[in-house]
């Protein structure tokens, strides 16, 4: 077993997780999902879609600005065939977020023209927030609510002890009863997320991810390979390029030989941090 498939799900912790979720379904009109737009598969529960079966559903692709701009504009046309409207976001800068508000009412079009035909304009659409730990979920939720709570416990039909937002008059947000972890079933899921920073370092050999990194990017993104760490032969071996990519940073420990932990330290946090440019690991196709 490698050290990605080695880190551990809960499924007793799910469980109790499904069920909360399950619970608070009725009290919400859609479902908005929160992805690393990096690597939109392997940064969701594969078991959501059960969950969370007939709720309409919209997902948020955030960190949009780390990713591949036009990958990105392939996984919108991906969700959009398979009937799912997806926007790019990014929490961080608050890209995007301002689209959130017109796309949940785009989705829930027949909900507000039965609202208006009954006589209800104003009432609040309510929608569940959910997302794996890391990917984003509580930046989204603050930066829409203003970083306050909304106070809306005391209405009817809403249940004491859920965190509710009011981002807007006919607008709220149910934060995620329980948290969603990933499933590692696959071990590229784990190692994805580990390239991410989504999970601890220590799960997983440092430089056995660097190594793989530099396969992906040598073979994806070359040259922004080129660029940052001015190599020329992306054809050598991952192993090869990442001490050839520690010798450029003057990464030389005694005996002349490379610190391929440090280089492999480097590498990742210039990933994470965006300074390599805009990379997105997983692609539709």
């Amino acid at each position: 077993m490698s050290d990605a498939q080695g880190i551990q799900w809960f499924p007793g912790h799910m469980a109790k997780t499904r069920r909360k979720i399950t619970e608070s379904l009725s009290l919400v009109d859609a479902v908005a999902e929160i992805v690393d737009s990096r690597i939109p598969v392997s940064s969701r529960n594969p078991e959501l879609a059960g969950i969370i079966a007939g709720k309409p559903h919209i997902v948020l692709l955030n960190k949009c600005d780390m990713a591949d701009i036009n990958v990105t504009k392939r996984w919108i046309d991906y969700y959009k065939q398979n009937g799912k409207m997806a926007i790019a976001v990014d929490c961080k800068s608050g890209k995007g977020v301002s689209a959130f508000s017109s796309a949940i009412k785009s989705v829930l079009a027949e909900k507000l023209e039965f609202y208006r035909a009954k006589g209800m304009v104003g009432k609040p659409l309510r929608i569940m927030i959910v997302g794996i730990p890391n990917v984003g979920k509580s930046s989204f939720i603050n930066r829409m609510a203003h970083g306050s709570k909304a106070k809306v416990e005391d209405r009817p039909g809403v249940t004491r002890g859920n965190q509710w937002y009011r981002i807007e008059k006919d607008l709220d947000l149910l934060d995620t009863p329980g948290v969603l972890w990933p499933k590692f079933e696959d071990a590229t899921v784990g190692e994805h997320l580990a390239f991410t920073g989504a999970v601890k370092d220590n799960v997983i050999d440092i430089e056995t991810l660097a190594v793989h990194l530099c396969e992906y990017l040598a073979k994806n993104y070359g040259k922004l390979l080129t660029e940052r760490y001015k190599i020329q032969d992306l054809s050598q071996e991952p192993n090869d390029l990442l001490c050839e990519i520690g010798k450029k940073r003057g990464m030389i420990i005694r005996g002349g030989s490379v610190d391929t932990e440090r280089a492999s330290t480097m590498l990742l946090d210039e990933f994470r941090s965006g300074k390599l440019g805009a990379i997105t690991l997983e692609s539709p196709e």
